[in-house]
């Protein structure tokens, strides 16, 4: 079964971090997902580009209309995604535990994607 990970954290942290720290970081997720690769698990994924380069689009008064930025007025907004493979949502939410979106005080929403459950 496929599942995507959407990442959500605090954009203002990264800004707050130095190059290496940063640098570190990417590393971590990148060695995260060559764990999840060897172990069959690692189906695609992405970190994604500011909040502020966003738009969102929405159908209203019989037209599309499009605003600036995420759609969410939060501070922990998505910043990544990621598709894993894994024969259960429990076992898909055992893969996610480990990812390094947590360091930010962040969280991992893990759903099925549709036409891919048993």
């Amino acid at each position: 079964m496929k599942f995507i990970c959407l990442g959500y954290s605090d954009e203002k942290r990264w800004e707050t971090m130095s190059e290496s720290e940063r640098n570190a970081f990417v590393d971590e997720c990148f060695a995260y997902d060559d764990v999840l690769r060897k172990n069959g698990h690692f189906a695609g994924g992405d970190a994604l580009g500011s909040a502020q380069n966003a738009r969102t689009l929405r159908w209203q008064k019989g037209k599309v209309l499009v605003t600036d930025g995420p759609y969410a007025e939060s501070k922990d907004l998505v910043t990544g995604s990621m598709i894993i493979e894994a024969a259960s949502l429990e076992d898909a939410i055992e893969i996610a535990r480990t990812c390094p979106t947590y360091e930010f005080d962040g969280s991992v929403e893990v759903r099925p994607v549709q036409g891919h459950q048993p």
